[in-house]
């Protein structure tokens, strides 16, 4: 008999007539037996699959974890900044709008304006004096201290005391800003989510506080790369840089971020124009102006630092005293509000008004060194509020008074005292705490003109360089150190009144 497969078309003579079915399939069949894998192939590939889903399940979980949180820290900032932002202003709209009313009444208007600002500061002092010391001043030196496990973070005093505290020094008027409060409210709740969550390992917990400051200040400012670089520049002794950390980082900044934006929208929050280019030949000025604020840093940084003990040395820890002198202080403010309104307030109402040009230069350096004062004053006593806003202010204040003193000076340049103003805005920052970057950064984001990072890099480098020539220490760094040896001194009376308590 014929094999086949070989005569499909031919035939022999006597041999029967088949179909051709009959000798098709088999080839097909043969073929598809050739090519398809066997059944121990098969085998081979299931357990090969299972064993990448077995380690896929059995895989370190951690970092998706502490990313997921960083999302929810940065949600909740976002959350907490906006309320802030917006209860602070609540406040002070209600404290105007009453003085509005009687504002034709000169023997009304004065002492209402001294009460009213009077007792929402006194609420903020007592606040913080009585239930949560560590929450008075910025708060930033506080966070910098609990990354390195110095200082304690108690979540559940911190966030009501600073936010409801926060609203009446600010609310009165002080010369203080949000973005401080705003930094370590954002910190406390990274604890507060690492503890709901119930996250025991030390790397998560450093790295969600260090999350949660750096959307704080991503929420007060919306400036995400300023709140990023904040953290790596200014905290860099404290933060633990690898890639969970800057991956939670970069994802509670984007989260605090874009909740900023759906309530606030997207313009630049300190709105100042589009300003022109600073060409290349005047770019020298803006050296001389940055090393004007690297003399002016830190003697600023001293003054705040003699201030402090001023303060200490008066109220003595009483916080009767602390309480009355806060007072004090508020109400103040709320009298020099009604006389010179530009000299109180965090100032971000003043920087455009000031960048635009509209006062004389004589008046300019009159604000300058009012809200100097003013500033030392506030936040030096111990309120709830930070220095970040007043600092800018101040830099906006003596870089416009440079640029419209140099016009007259270079008609040939056809200066802008505006960039002028720019420039000196992140330069006192530079200065004082010694984060340029952040500085520049922060300024470009909140005014949007990146038009001028170049005289602005120039400006904040030569404040930086000749401060620290002349052996300024960075603000918040003292302040932390200052706080330790003083709890060092507390904790070693404590240690030395227990032994006599047991005899």
């Amino acid at each position: 008999m014929c094999r086949k497969g070989i005569f499909l078309t031919t035939q022999r003579a006597g041999t029967a007539k088949m179909p051709l079915s009959s000798f098709v399939l088999p080839i097909i069949d043969n073929g598809m037996k050739a090519e398809t894998p066997s059944f121990e192939a098969h085998q081979f590939v299931r357990v090969r699959r299972g064993d990448a889903v077995r380690r896929l399940i059995q895989r370190d979980k951690t970092p998706l974890a502490v990313l997921f949180m960083a999302a929810v820290v940065g949600t909740l900032a976002g959350l907490v900044g906006v309320a802030f932002e917006k209860s602070v202003n609540w406040v002070q709209n209600q404290r105007i709008g009453a003085l509005a009313q009687v504002a034709d009444h000169w023997y009304l208007v004065w002492p209402l304006a001294f009460i009213l600002s009077a007792l929402l500061a006194m609420v903020g002092y007592f606040l913080v004096r009585r239930f949560a010391p560590e929450a008075g001043g910025s708060g930033i030196p506080e966070i910098e201290g609990a990354l390195e496990e110095l200082r304690p973070v108690r979540w559940w005093r911190v966030l009501p005391v600073k936010f409801v505290g926060g609203m009446g020094t600010l609310g009165a008027g002080m010369v203080l800003g949000r973005e401080g409060p705003m930094v370590q409210l954002g910190g406390n709740i990274g604890r507060m989510v690492l503890d709901v969550f119930r996250m025991r390992s030390p790397e998560a917990r450093h790295t969600l506080l260090a999350t949660g400051a750096a959307s704080g200040l991503s929420a007060a400012f919306n400036a995400p790369l300023a709140g990023i670089l904040f953290i790596i520049e200014e905290m860099r002794p404290q933060f633990r840089y690898n890639l969970i950390s800057i991956k939670a980082v970069f994802t509670g900044v984007i989260m605090s971020s874009i909740v900023f934006r759906i309530f606030n929208g997207e313009a630049a929050i300190i709105e100042v124009g589009k300003l022109s280019n600073a060409p290349v030949n005047t770019l020298w000025l803006y050296l001389v102006l940055g090393m004007l604020f690297g003399c002016f840093g830190p003697l600023f940084n001293f003054l705040v630092l003699r201030t402090q003990d001023l303060f200490q040395r008066i109220h003595g820890g009483n916080i009767k005293k602390w309480v009355l002198i806060g007072g004090l202080i508020g109400g103040l403010c709320g009298l020099l509000g009604l006389m010179q309104p530009s000299a109180v307030g965090g100032g971000f109402n003043l920087i455009p008004i000031a960048a635009a040009g509209n006062f004389s230069v004589g008046l300019l350096l009159f604000i300058f060194i009012a809200r100097v004062v003013t500033t030392l004053i506030c936040f030096s006593s111990g309120a709830p509020g930070g220095i970040f806003a007043p600092m800018l202010a101040l830099g906006t204040l003596l870089g416009t008074a440079f640029g419209m003193a140099a016009i007259p000076l270079f008609p040939a340049y056809h200066l802008d005292a505006g960039t002028f103003a720019i420039a000196g805005m992140g330069a006192l920052l530079a200065a004082s705490v010694r984060a340029p970057l952040t500085g520049i950064v922060l300024v470009l984001e909140m005014t949007d003109n990146y038009q001028l990072i170049l005289p602005m890099i120039i400006t904040c480098l030569g404040a930086t360089l000749l401060a620290q020539f002349l052996g300024g220490k960075p603000l918040y760094s003292t302040i932390l150190q200052r706080t330790l040896a003083k709890q060092e001194a507390e904790q070693a009376a404590k240690a030395q009144q227990a032994p006599r308590e047991n005899t």
